[in-house]
């Protein structure tokens, strides 16, 4: 198969080989475990009540319907943790694959991402429970949810490509990027509101971390029942189709390299 052969087949040519490497994904994840696919309800779950005794109590944030305000979230973050964490060996983890015939690369990273959002998806099922008992009225804002997880999905699959790819070359990003992940974390007002925080940290975290804007859409939705601030919906979008153009731009023009390496 010459390159021109190669470049006219598409990703969609592969939709079952991507289908079997999502549902691998979530069958390993949930392999030998007693309580399987329940325990994506019940792990947000447990940690959120872990959370609410830490953060609630002892730090006393002063926050109406802090359960709900937790579980947002932490289930949008663990979203990006997970999806770009196992994204970052999605190429070398399938070298043999990869060596033996031709498929588009990139569908092994958007696999790991994809397999992620089913699994996000469980979890949704635990922030719903929170919602009833916590007495959140649903309205029609919330048909605009699925636009804010498609802005987050596009922009972990942005991240996870181009860390899929600079990991080929350099092992040790996986150490690098866990270390940034963990202030990222901290740096996203998760379990304490950004007003607790001094004005000029507030205006970083507005302005430079994506994952508030994503994270304050939904909790504008759940929690004040308002459509979310337009600032808020645009600067999000941009953030997300800029980080998939990067992701895949830099994931492409390093591929042809990736069988010298892997």
């Amino acid at each position: 198969m010459n390159k021109k052969e190669k470049q006219q087949i598409t990703c969609f040519s592969y939709r079952y080989l991507f289908q079997q490497l999502v549902s691998k994904d979530i069958k390993l994840k949930y392999r030998r475990s007693f309580l399987g696919y329940l325990w994506s309800i019940l792990n947000p779950l447990f940690t959120m009540l872990v959370m609410i005794l830490v953060f609630s109590h002892m730090f006393r944030f002063d926050i109406e319907n802090y359960p709900v305000y937790l579980i947002v979230g932490q289930t949008l973050f663990n979203f990006l943790n997970e999806a770009t964490t196992i994204s970052i060996y999605s190429i070398t983890g399938n070298a043999a694959l990869i060596k033996k015939v031709y498929v588009p690369k990139c569908i092994f990273t958007i696999s790991k991402v994809s397999s992620s959002m089913v699994n996000f998806l469980f979890s949704f099922f635990a922030m719903t429970l929170v919602f009833f008992f916590c007495g959140i009225q649903w309205n029609l804002n919330f048909l605009f949810i699925p636009l804010i997880l498609l802005q987050i999905y596009l922009f972990c699959m942005g991240i996870s490509l181009f860390l899929a790819q600079i990991s080929v070359f350099f092992r040790d990003i996986q150490y690098i990027y866990n270390v940034l992940l963990t202030a990222w974390m901290y740096l996203t007002p998760i379990f304490y509101p950004i007003t607790s925080l001094p004005l000029p940290l507030q205006n970083g975290i507005i302005t430079w971390n994506p994952m508030y804007a994503y994270i304050t859409q939904f909790r504008m939705i759940v929690l004040e029942g308002v459509f979310p601030e337009g600032s808020l919906i645009i600067k999000g979008s941009i953030v997300a189709i800029l980080t998939l153009f990067i992701g895949f731009w830099s994931f492409l023009k390093s591929q042809d390299r990736f069988i010298l390496y892997i």
